[in-house]
């Protein structure tokens, strides 16, 4: 499955030991992750700011997910997809690599439900679509 994990669930996952950790762990390991240069940028911001990690561990994380994802170029959509402009590129993203999925807590886009083809779901909500699957 082709998936967009946003900043804060990616971000959350190397904050603490939780679902959002089980959760990346899973896609790293079975699915497709979907990054681009902003979705990196804003990790690292927020690793170093909100988690206050080291520079050196921010490096390993973002060489992790630049060797176990696919970068790619978000593609342009209308400014008025979703209610917060600092959204769109996430957007852009899942409709460039035609995700399957968005993987969110942002209530901005969690309200959406879907776009186009990609469903967006909430990290608790994805894992027991998963298990679901492959029950």
């Amino acid at each position: 499955m082709r998936i967009v994990l946003d900043a804060n669930v990616i971000v959350a996952a190397f904050a603490a030991r939780g679902l959002c950790d089980s959760v990346l762990e899973l896609c790293l390991d079975r699915h497709d992750i979907l990054l681009s240069e902003p979705l990196l940028k804003e990790i690292s911001k927020n690793l170093r700011k909100k988690v206050k990690l080291l520079t050196h561990t921010i490096e390993q994380i973002e060489h992790l997910l630049r060797e176990n994802g696919t970068i790619l170029v978000p593609e342009s959509i209308p400014s008025d997809a979703c209610r917060d402009p600092g959204d769109i590129h996430v957007l852009g993203l899942a409709l460039a690599g035609q995700a399957e999925c968005l993987v969110t807590g942002d209530d901005d886009l969690l309200v959406l439900k879907q776009f186009r083809q990609c469903q967006i779901l909430n990290p608790r909500e994805f894992s027991i679509l998963i298990h679901q699957k492959q029950g």
